[in-house]
């Protein structure tokens, strides 16, 4: 299986979510191997996730966010009827599969 390249967007946004998961953890107070250990990955993959690869799977970074207490936030952000656009369309059906 072909590696999935990142567009230089995706790279920023990578490097910005390790930073701010870095940040959490900080300011929580908590060394890399608790949240490591929290999260069941090893410090060497929280480091990776902090320092913005992208190479590491979903389940890492969703690990973290609830190590870190905010998974709940990470879920929400991501609902669509929580925006202008998903209120205003939430009246239509949506369709069972979108074609590409």
């Amino acid at each position: 299986m072909a590696a999935i390249r990142s567009s230089a967007r995706a790279e920023r946004a990578a490097a910005q979510i390790g930073t701010q998961l870095a940040a959490w953890r900080k300011l929580q107070g908590l060394t890399a191997a608790q949240v490591a250990d929290r999260a069941g990955i090893t410090r060497g993959t929280l480091h990776r996730l902090e320092s913005g690869e992208t190479t590491v799977g979903l389940a890492v970074f969703l690990n973290v966010a609830r190590a870190l207490g905010m998974l709940d936030s990470v879920v929400e952000s991501t609902d669509p009827f929580s925006t202008d656009l998903g209120r205003a369309r939430s009246a239509d059906r949506l369709p069972e599969r979108v074609r590409a």
